[in-house]
């Protein structure tokens, strides 16, 4: 079978792994360079915390589980060191207590630590009198990047061709395959297009005249944008994801730490250059969360764009009546990217995965849909 797969950020390359695993002739598809696009700014945060619904939140535990069974024989690009939660106020406690209970009713793990715990796990976390931790022992983060050569790496021993600087404009189905149309005037044909377009699904669908609507990212606001600011390296003990009421943050290799403020996201713009008061107010936090480290600044602050679809829910599966084109768009790609790379693979061979069922892009086909209904907490993956 011959597959295209348009887009190489993690999700793409994750799908065009999973083909290569079942023998596939693979071309991998982007209009730019891998990565380039959402994979590169992301907090990578793997994890089922806040997903909702039931469906959706087992959907993202299969999700934390194959990253798990992905890297049992070892990779640089997945840090299993769980993520810990420090609720300091009395509304974030009671919302925190709120969310274990139903996390215990779905079996996910979830404890509480003391203190002296806390101290343990992470010495130069600051521990504010009073507070509730909660630790989530199978959550994990990733380095994207890494996870991306991770995925792209499979592809290529599997015989995957990359093609960079090839922007699809058109995309034709036929009952005998599909007939992609290249910036340029080339055409390349396949059996099958998998559409890994992220941000950019609505308009890649709307090429081969589907409808998948998605939020958009161009629009300022922390449906779909988030500032992250990343630290020059600085000598901080910090071993994994940490979510606190003021910053979230996470060790991003090299002594440099990834910072999220959620409150701050309601200006963030991708058109406009970050505001160097965004920067100067997420340094100004850190020192309330770790140990102070003086002369702590940013190497990068960035604003990071989520590839949301309109009702908040991951998309896959065949939209076209031929079923030649076959749509994925989530903005949980990380934590998926490893279930997805079977899943999809699987569903384009012909046997349809109990996973994918609830997402169908048919959904929308009676008009579209209104805005998120399920609003992500912290932006990436999440």
């Amino acid at each position: 079978m011959r597959v295209a797969v348009i887009g190489a950020g993690v999700v793409g390359a994750a799908v065009a792994a999973g083909l290569t695993r079942r023998g596939a002739e693979v071309v991998l598809l982007d209009r730019d360079v891998p990565g380039a696009g959402t994979t590169a700014t992301t907090i990578a945060w793997i994890n089922s915390n806040n997903k909702d619904p039931d469906h959706y939140f087992a959907f993202n535990h299969a999700g934390v589980r194959a990253h798990h069974a992905l890297a049992a024989g070892g990779g640089d690009w997945f840090v299993p060191t769980g993520s810990l939660e420090v609720a300091a106020s009395d509304e974030h406690r009671g919302w925190l207590a709120e969310r274990v209970a139903k996390l215990r009713s779905r079996a996910y793990p979830v404890r509480y630590l003391t203190a002296d715990e806390v101290r343990e796990l992470e010495p130069d976390l600051v521990r504010p009198d009073g507070a509730d931790y909660a630790f989530f022992p199978e959550e994990a983060h990733a380095h994207p990047i890494r996870l991306l050569a991770r995925f792209l790496g499979e592809a290529r021993d599997g015989g995957a061709r990359v093609e960079t600087g090839a922007e699809v404009r058109e995309i034709a189905s036929s009952p005998s395959g599909v007939t992609l149309a290249l910036a340029g005037g080339r055409t390349l044909t396949a059996d099958v297009a998998v559409t890994c377009a992220g941000r950019w699904t609505q308009e890649v669908a709307a090429s081969a005249g589907l409808t998948v609507p998605m939020l958009d990212p161009r629009v300022s606001g922390p449906a779909v944008n988030a500032y992250l600011g990343v630290t020059a390296p600085i000598p901080a003990r910090l071993s994994r994801h940490v979510t606190t009421g003021r910053l979230n943050l996470r060790p991003d290799g090299g002594g440099r730490i990834m910072l999220h403020a959620l409150d701050l996201d309601a200006t963030a713009d991708p058109a406009a250059e970050p505001a160097p008061a965004i920067g100067t107010e997420l340094l100004s936090r850190l020192p309330g969360v770790l140990a102070p480290v003086p002369g702590a600044r940013l190497e990068r602050l960035v604003v990071g764009q989520r590839a949301m679809p309109a009702d908040g829910l991951t998309v896959a599966g065949f939209a076209d009546g031929h079923a030649r084109v076959y749509v994925v768009a989530t903005h949980s790609g990380i934590t998926l990217s490893a279930l997805l790379a079977e899943e999809v693979a699987a569903e384009v061979h012909g046997a349809e995965s109990a996973w994918l069922r609830a997402y169908r892009p048919t959904r929308f086909a009676a008009g579209g849909a209104g805005p998120a209904s399920v609003p992500p907490r912290w932006p990436g993956e999440q």
